[in-house]
């Protein structure tokens, strides 16, 4: 963990921000703001990242992930008073600037509005950009939180904006903190009142009937990357059919990569893929480190459109899929499954992963998954084909022996 004290801000206590690092659990950004008299009175840690769309001089569009926050300050970030009111501000990067506005009402407060700046006049970040000079976009919120409550919200939260698209996963924020004591007590968003962590239930009852799906054909193979500040760090390549069972009605839907967004992030641990299109709100891999020298897949988040204007939205954060040692990919050619619930199943096809470690932008050496090793049918086939050769030759010698036996009668 690497913690930096910072400047005391006009009006406020120190402000301690800490950047958690190496935890497969940790929050890629966690801060507390203390008031005159040191007690905490904003409590915040979050994740995010950003993806800009801009034009370049030569009339076509590129996109930049922004997920480097190794550099963030704090300046300006304030507790608030009788004629402020609260407010998170974080400065990153070359020239981003990021800030989230508090309102207090009687019994609540809300997280009023978001803030986002950056300077496309950087030939780093922005190189052949048509317009220079610093672009800001703004998204009204609105959350309303009870007072001394925390905001929770685990799922993943988007706003798009200008071709801004904000994404922001496991927040905890409590602003007005009373007495300096951070509240237990957790309002959630809706998204995460309606996504649980799967556990699976054993039922003798008869299985309800449903009905059945219309038959798709083999989805269509996409490739996706995450890009951090020093290049590609997570590639994947596959072909996606979501498979689940909402109101007793099955539905399989076949992720088209020809019009499906993608974004993620990077951290030493752990790693994201998001996907998102029309009819999906947002499919997430979370990918973890284990033992220090594997990795593997250890969450999906899904939630989906539903013809009738409903969401179907669920999450199992305790999966152990697509393992393999840290340096390598992760190949499966072979159709597989990977069963987030009882209710969702997810088909791959054609699948090869790397969450870490990727090098010059390409796969490592992958490691095959059991479906695609044929060298185990080898053993299998020789030894059926020696059991029926004894086989034979057992039947052979019996029937040589009676024969034997039948050429010598009593005289």
């Amino acid at each position: 963990m690497v913690c930096f004290r910072l400047s005391p801000v006009p009006g406020t206590g120190l402000v301690l921000l800490c950047l958690v690092l190496g935890a497969v659990s940790s929050y890629a950004l966690e801060f507390n703001v203390t008031d005159s008299e040191k007690a905490v009175c904003l409590f915040a840690k979050w994740q995010m990242n950003f993806t800009i769309r801009y034009e370049t001089t030569n009339k076509t569009y590129k996109t930049v992930t922004i997920s480097d926050f190794s550099t963030a300050s704090y300046n300006g970030s304030v507790c608030g008073d009788d004629q402020n009111n609260p407010k998170i501000v974080v400065q990153f990067g070359s020239g981003f600037s990021w800030t989230v506005n508090f309102t207090k009402e009687e019994s609540t407060y809300s997280i009023d509005s978001i803030s986002f700046s950056y300077n496309t006049s950087d030939k780093v970040t922005f190189p052949d950009a048509k317009d220079k000079g610093i672009l800001t976009v703004r998204d009204a919120v609105g959350f309303r939180i009870p007072l001394n409550d925390m905001f929770r919200c685990n799922s993943l939260s988007t706003l798009e904006n200008s071709g801004v698209v904000q994404y922001y996963w496991d927040v905890h924020v409590q602003a007005f903190v009373q007495n300096g004591t951070v509240s237990t007590k957790e309002y959630l968003c809706e998204k995460d009142k309606t996504s649980t962590t799967v556990v699976p239930i054993t039922s003798t009852a008869a299985p309800s009937p449903t009905t059945a799906p219309t038959p798709k054909e083999k989805p269509e193979v996409g490739s996706y990357s995450v890009n951090n500040s020093n290049g590609t760090c997570l590639l994947a390549t596959m072909g996606l059919q979501l498979n689940f069972t909402h109101n007793k009605v099955v539905s399989i839907i076949n992720i088209n990569p020809n019009t499906t967004d993608f974004t993620g992030s990077c951290q030493p641990r752990s790693a994201l893929l998001s996907l998102n299109s029309s009819n999906v709100k947002y499919l997430d891999f979370v990918f973890a480190v284990k033992n220090e020298n594997r990795f593997y897949l250890k969450e999906v988040n899904v939630s989906v459109y539903l013809v009738n204007g409903s969401v179907f939205s669920i999450a199992n954060n305790n999966l152990s899929y697509w393992d393999a040692p840290l340096g390598s990919s992760y190949m499966c050619n072979k159709e597989q499954t990977v069963s987030v619930s009882g209710a969702f199943q997810i088909n791959t096809f054609d699948l090869r992963v790397q969450p870490f470690n990727v090098m010059e932008g390409k796969y490592s050496t992958a490691q095959e998954c059991s479906l695609d090793d044929d060298t185990i049918l080898i053993p299998i086939i020789v030894g059926a084909g020696l059991s029926g050769l004894i086989i034979v030759i057992v039947i052979a010698y019996l029937i040589g022996r009676r024969k034997s036996y039948a050429g010598y009668q009593t005289l």
